[in-house]
């Protein structure tokens, strides 16, 4: 490592949210020059590094990738794992891979998610409506302890080190609405601009964050069961309090699931589906799940 890698990766460290030095941690490593930076900063900051690289088997090219990564890894430090998923293309590719990646990887994963990805996830969360808590984004802290960096600079980090990332593909498939978002809304968003729009959604999800963090906390102290008590709420309490409720393994009922079981809190209904095959009924001053 040359002096100027080493200060560089220094500079970098400081803006990273990492464990204490010496601590083991799990990466989600694809190769690609995010992941690639994320494991470099991770060893120079005396983590003892896991790289897992989760093989798709959707390219022809991902086995190179595989031994590619694990070259990677080596060079830098890092212990390798690959794990394979064998999918297939086809509808719903983006969430079948995902759901793929979280059977595989460690709970505690890190990854290597940067402020130009925070922006897209805002503007994703923002085409499906979602309120405050959606378009909070990711939370900032070790699961994701590169968001406060940019793409750039990852990049500045392979370079520097002299490594050469795995390139996928499939990060300029347009049939993917995140490759969408980061090829063409967010450069016409920084010409409407003017400026790169980056720094100022990443500050609007912290912003969103802050206000959906105290909401939580008040929505905490409502029974969701009791309804008059969710009828004396403010609604945007009595809400949260409903999907925090209904959520199960982390999955929220819809907005639509929420606005039925209100019409039941108002007594202009006895009961309502929410999904899932459950049903929430109301008696004696109480709502029931089914």
């Amino acid at each position: 490592m040359t002096e100027s890698s080493n200060d560089l990766l220094d500079q970098l460290v400081t803006r990273c949210a990492f464990p204490d030095s010496a601590t083991s941690v799990d990466i989600a490593f694809s190769g690609g020059p995010d992941s690639t930076a994320l494991v470099a900063l991770a060893t120079h900051a005396g983590l003892r590094v896991t790289a897992w690289h989760v093989d798709h088997r959707l390219r022809p090219e991902s086995a190179t990738d595989a031994e590619r990564a694990a070259g990677i890894a080596e060079q830098l430090g890092a212990s390798f794992r690959l794990a394979v998923a064998g999918l297939d293309d086809g509808a719903n590719l983006e969430a079948r891979a995902r759901a793929a990646r979280q059977t595989l990887l460690p709970d505690s994963v890190m990854t290597g998610h940067t402020a130009d990805d925070q922006a897209e996830t805002l503007l994703l969360a923002l085409l499906r409506g979602s309120g405050a808590t959606g378009l909070a984004a990711m939370r900032p802290g070790p699961a994701h302890p590169i968001l406060g960096l940019r793409r750039a600079e990852t990049v500045a980090v392979c370079e520097a080190l002299g490594l050469t990332p795995v390139t996928d593909l499939s990060n300029a498939d347009t049939r993917f609405r995140r490759n969408r978002l980061r090829h063409e809304v967010l450069p016409l968003l920084g010409d409407v601009a003017q400026r790169d729009v980056a720094p100022l959604l990443s500050r609007a999800a912290d912003l969103l964050r802050d206000d959906d963090d105290l909401l939580e906390s008040l929505a905490a102290d409502i029974d969701p069961t009791d309804v008059a008590a969710l009828r004396d709420a403010p609604v945007p309490l009595a809400r949260r309090a409903l999907r925090r409720w209904l959520t199960v393994d982390g999955y929220p009922p819809d907005a639509a699931a929420i606005e039925r079981v209100l019409v039941v809190v108002r007594h202009e209904a006895a009961a309502c589906e929410v999904g899932g095959g459950r049903r929430v009924s109301r008696s004696a001053g109480r709502l029931h799940l089914s």
